[in-house]
């Protein structure tokens, strides 16, 4: 398997420190002097696009979507109690943030789960409050690409499973007609 050319155009895939993208295609380029063939991802929520060599797609994480057993899998660990460990914030900031961008959806939903409250976001500090919401998003684009939904409806599951309904706004009627 020298050419790991398994990912079609049109296909999603998760890439660890971006989350799910788009494949627009294999390109080739010419880098040093050598052609390579490249990966072009777009990550249309972020308005980024990556390139990275097919060679080296298996080693930076680049994968399939989940399956629905493991998000499955995910939304019962949001479900868990959470583990609240005494250590320094800036030490747990940095695990979750590996966490995060793992990709894993389950470890992604660890996250979640642990740094879950009260809806009275006032307890949470800042910066827990943006590795929530970045762990959030994550998680709640690869289920809304799996489970065919929009990614409000996704994070809005996710939120369910740990018991935090979202108050819906008093327009949310006029916005669908």
């Amino acid at each position: 398997m020298a050419d790991n050319d398994n990912f079609r155009k049109g296909e999603y895939v998760v890439y660890p420190a971006h989350g799910v993208g788009m494949i627009e295609g294999v390109e080739t380029a010419v880098i040093s002097g050598m052609e390579v063939k490249l990966y072009a991802i777009t990550f249309e929520k972020d308005r980024m696009r990556l390139k990275i060599p097919v060679k080296k797609a298996q080693t930076s994480g680049l994968r399939r979507l989940s399956s629905t057993s493991r998000i499955k899998d995910a939304i019962k660990t949001l479900k868990g109690r959470a583990r609240i460990r005494r250590t320094m914030w800036s030490r747990r900031a940095q695990e979750y943030e590996t966490k995060i961008n793992s990709g894993d959806p389950i470890a992604i939903a660890e996250v979640l789960r642990d740094l879950k409250r009260s809806n009275d976001d006032s307890e949470q500090s800042y910066s827990e409050r943006q590795i929530y919401q970045s762990a959030l998003e994550r998680l709640a684009r690869e289920i809304a690409v799996v489970e065919q939904l929009t990614e409000d409806k996704a994070a809005a599951k996710v939120e369910k499973a740990m018991g935090m309904e979202k108050k819906k706004p008093a327009n949310d009627d006029k916005q669908a007609a």
